[in-house]
């Protein structure tokens, strides 16, 4: 067991000689994921990316390699769509799911590498590591942490770490 990897089983997460309380999606684990089956995929995921609201979380708290979430930033969900699982821009056309909200949930997003950046159409778009609506409350199959976790969390990555779902 790596100190930098996230390590997500049914009793939560360890990281880094700690245990957090996590949620996962509503169709618990699956080796087999497909888009819109509220899963989250077994497997070991790189973290790739960090966004976050700059209204909202001032950038010295966060590693110098997250990026500030935009008006207009949305991640694509729709497999028929040529950028399907990739961030892009309002206006889109194609179904997709808009980051900056106005609820906290994604505050703070840890972007896997699941089905990216060569997106198969159908295999699930974008597992984040973000916040939670609360403890039972699932997620579409992401994988959510309380707001002061996620942000530890957050703090002590680094670019080797990754996230390994066990189911």
């Amino acid at each position: 067991m790596s100190r930098l990897d996230l390590y997500v089983t049914r009793a939560g997460v360890q990281f880094s000689n700690r245990r957090f309380a996590c949620t996962i999606g509503r169709g618990g684990f699956s080796a087999d994921k497909r888009e819109g089956d509220g899963a989250t995929p077994i497997g070991v995921h790189r973290i790739v990316g960090m966004l976050y609201r700059p209204d909202r979380i001032a950038a010295r708290r966060l590693p110098d390699w997250a990026l500030p979430i935009r008006p207009g930033d949305l991640w694509s969900d729709d497999s028929k769509d040529p950028d399907y699982n990739l961030m892009v821009s309002a206006p889109h056309s194609y179904s997709h799911e808009a980051l900056r909200r106005a609820d906290p949930l994604y505050d703070l997003i840890l972007i896997t590498d699941w089905n990216w950046p060569e997106a198969t159409a159908g295999r699930g778009s974008a597992i984040f590591l973000h916040r939670w609506r609360g403890p039972c409350h699932p997620t579409a199959g992401c994988v959510a942490f309380a707001p002061q976790d996620l942000l530890w969390i957050a703090q002590r990555l680094r670019p080797q770490s990754r996230l390994i779902i066990r189911g």
